[in-house]
């Protein structure tokens, strides 16, 4: 068995260029892109590309699942720290945080996703995610600090209007707005940030 380890050692180096490559070329150039131009970046024969991903599809696919096995990489790091003493809500938030501005720089594409059809079929890191932030909400709800009809899908609903595509200061804000419709002490407190709500 040892003539085949080299090959597939080089066979995941490969796939991992692409899928890198292949999210840069999305991002910088949009779904229309060619796979020739994504073999250029990543540097391997168009064969290559084509061995691991038939069609342009599949490698979209492969992409927006790469994007969201990080997402839920991510998750169960910030419940990690919750379990070892960090305050969730802030975990929470703060993850909310880094998936909008992760998708500010994905948006490209998760809209190559959706022109092309591309749907990944294993949903295994999607429910990695979803258990991860359910547990964050539930240990924040435990601790006060997280209203208690607040659930998952809230979560996604927020991820799916996030303003991506406006700049650092307004993706700030909407942060600093949609929170308080996570936490009871700003819901109680009504503090929106520095912006004068006695209207």
């Amino acid at each position: 068995m040892t003539p085949d380890r080299a090959p597939r050692a080089d066979a995941v180096r490969n796939r991992k260029k692409i899928l890198d490559a292949a999210g840069e070329q999305i991002t910088a150039h949009g779904p229309e892109v060619g796979m020739d131009e994504i073999a250029a970046a990543a540097g391997v024969a168009v064969g290559t590309l084509y061995r691991h991903f038939p069609t342009k599809t599949d490698l979209v696919a492969a992409v927006v699942a790469a994007y969201v096995a990080r997402v839920a990489d991510d998750a169960e790091t910030a419940l990690g720290r919750a379990e070892a003493g960090a305050r969730a809500v802030d975990e929470l938030t703060a993850f909310l945080g880094r998936v909008v501005e992760a998708s500010v720089t994905d948006r490209a594409v998760k809209a190559a996703a959706q022109t092309l059809g591309a749907d990944p079929d294993d949903r295994a890191d999607e429910d990695r995610a979803g258990a991860a932030v359910s547990a964050l909400i539930r240990a924040g709800q435990a601790d006060g600090d997280i209203h208690p009809d607040v659930a998952v899908s809230d979560i996604y609903l927020l991820f799916s209007t996030a303003p991506t595509d406006q700049p650092p200061a307004a993706r700030a804000r909407w942060l600093a707005l949609v929170t308080p419709g996570l936490t009871t002490r700003t819901r109680e407190a009504g503090n929106f940030g520095s912006r004068d709500q006695s209207r």
